[in-house]
């Protein structure tokens, strides 16, 4: 990590987004399936492997995902509303699922991983990757630990459900993201950029998790229900967003060691496999009962993050509120539940707690 400083953030920033630049087009040009996110994140993933000085887009990345907030928002219309006393079963089953992910998870990963208790508590929490790191290293847990085991996981889901909704569930990802800038209503577009601007930094004010994506959610879902919003953002919004989120996703790990590779990023790879045999279980629970159709069930219960399933949903054409409403009630279970489980268990650091 000595060699980085030798770069200004600036310029490894700017080298950051011309590497994502060269694998969108590359991806482009080849054909290959979500050039937009898969060419950023695997370009800077090669990267940071090999050791580039590689740097995010801080606060420019969040902005990103308010596009994807402002895009589940304007999913929520009345008849969206009609239809959740449909899904109760199948959201009923997300504490089960998580149950299970944790009986499951913690003991792989204290006893045939090696991790501390704290450590591997998070680990398993099936939350999002910031909350988890920053619950973790509040309790004392090896912060860069969590960091490697949820980017992996996110990686991991992100890159093998695409070929499963094609190969397995027969079902294209070339779904249009949303409707060309230049066909959607000046009046609307400023409504989206008022509802993702408002919605973010207001949920940030008053604490809200996940504020960045929940925030603009929420604003533009009202504005959808009063009828103002019909249409989800642009194209251009939409293909930006994973743009970042690529970006986001390969910059994780920058400055990875062999021995972080051997531990870290082996156990979040394991941890995947488990997690797919709960996610294929629930799946066929869903399916078999007529709950949901197949890929909604798959991406319902995928767990991945709320940003990459949104995505993911949307070049699916899968019903988007099914599928985050699942991902909504997972996260917000996991973000409210874990510490206070935590507390209950008494898993806190006490050499921490000495010093």
């Amino acid at each position: 990590m000595s060699g980085l400083a030798s770069f200004s953030p600036a310029s490894r920033t700017a080298g950051t987004l011309l590497l994502a630049v060269v694998g969108t087009v590359i991806f482009s040009a080849t054909g290959l399936p979500l050039p937009f996110l898969f060419g950023p994140m695997l370009a800077c993933l090669i990267a940071a492997l090999a050791g580039a000085p590689l740097r995010g887009t801080g606060q420019v990345a969040v902005g990103a995902r308010t596009i994807l907030g402002v895009a589940v928002g304007a999913s929520i219309t009345p008849d969206l509303l009609g239809t959740l006393p449909q899904m109760a079963l199948s959201v009923a089953l997300i504490p089960i699922y998580i149950l299970l992910i944790g009986l499951i998870g913690v003991p792989f990963f204290r006893r045939i991983c090696g991790f501390d208790p704290i450590t591997s508590y998070y680990a398993a929490m099936p939350g999002g990757l910031q909350d988890m790191v920053i619950f973790g290293k509040e309790a004392g847990a090896d912060a860069r630990a969590l960091s490697l085991i949820h980017a992996t996981r996110v990686l991991i889901i992100v890159t093998v459900a695409p070929i499963l909704m094609t190969k397995v569930f027969d079902t294209p990802l070339s779904h249009p993201v949303g409707a060309p800038i230049g066909d959607v209503p000046w009046q609307e577009l400023a409504l989206m950029v008022v509802a993702a601007i408002v919605g973010w930094k207001g949920g940030e004010r008053i604490g809200l998790f996940g504020a960045s994506i929940l925030g603009p959610m929420i604003v533009t879902a009202a504005l959808s229900l009063a009828g103002l919003i019909h249409l989800r953002p642009p194209a251009e919004a939409i293909l930006a967003s994973q743009f970042f989120i690529g970006i986001g996703i390969g910059v994780g790990y920058v400055g990875v060691t062999l021995a972080e590779l051997r531990k870290d990023v082996l156990a979040g790879l394991a941890f995947v496999i488990l997690l797919a045999i709960l996610a294929v279980v629930f799946t066929e629970i869903v399916v078999l009962s007529g709950l949901a159709g197949p890929i909604e069930g798959f991406l319902a219960f995928a767990p991945g993050g709320q940003a990459e399933m949104t995505v993911l949903a949307i070049v699916a054409g899968a019903d988007l509120g099914y599928v985050i409403t699942h991902h909504l009630t997972r996260i917000l279970i996991v973000i409210t539940g874990a510490p206070i489980v935590a507390k209950l268990l008494k898993l806190r650091d006490q050499k921490g707690k000495q010093g």
